[in-house]
């Protein structure tokens, strides 16, 4: 493992545990160069899968972009990051347990909304002003209330 000080080749493990989800592993590191240390977190890839696009291009799947959409819909908010972690992580395992190797963005975007609605009203209202790239004030009036219908119901 590369240490992010100084980047040296070659670290050593100092303590192992499974993280809060218990979706990862946590290791403490040292690096043998600098003395500096730092945490990483190891995630079990059952199959590389492929992201396919609107426009038809083909990426690896990135679990950093799915927690920086949902971090950025929960800014400001009162979520805590052990809540988006668990929400990633939930849309991680979907996406692994679907058994293809690719998977469209609409689809995990779909799956995005789900948490996201069940997480927070707002930040649900937010990704999806943008995932459904609304264009007009009335779009968002309209679907924020369908949101507050479903929040009486």
């Amino acid at each position: 493992m590369r240490c992010p000080f100084c980047a040296h080749d070659t670290s050593q493990v100092k303590d192992s545990r499974p993280a809060e989800d218990n979706a990862s592993i946590r290791r403490r590191r040292q690096c043998e160069g600098c003395g500096a240390r730092f945490t990483t977190f190891e995630r079990v890839q059952l199959r590389e899968i492929l992201v396919v696009k609107s426009n038809a291009a083909r990426e690896p799947f990135d679990r950093a972009k799915i927690e920086q959409s949902v971090t950025l819909a929960c800014r400001k908010r009162n979520v805590s990051q052990e809540r988006i972690d668990r929400l990633v992580s939930g849309i991680q395992r979907q996406v692994e347990t679907l058994g293809e190797t690719e998977v469209s963005t609409k689809a995990i975007g779909e799956m995005v909304m789900d948490g996201l609605r069940q997480l927070d009203s707002v930040a649900y209202i937010r990704f999806a002003s943008v995932y459904r790239d609304f264009s007009e004030a009335r779009d968002f009036e309209e679907f924020a209330s369908n949101v507050r219908e479903i929040g009486r119901a």
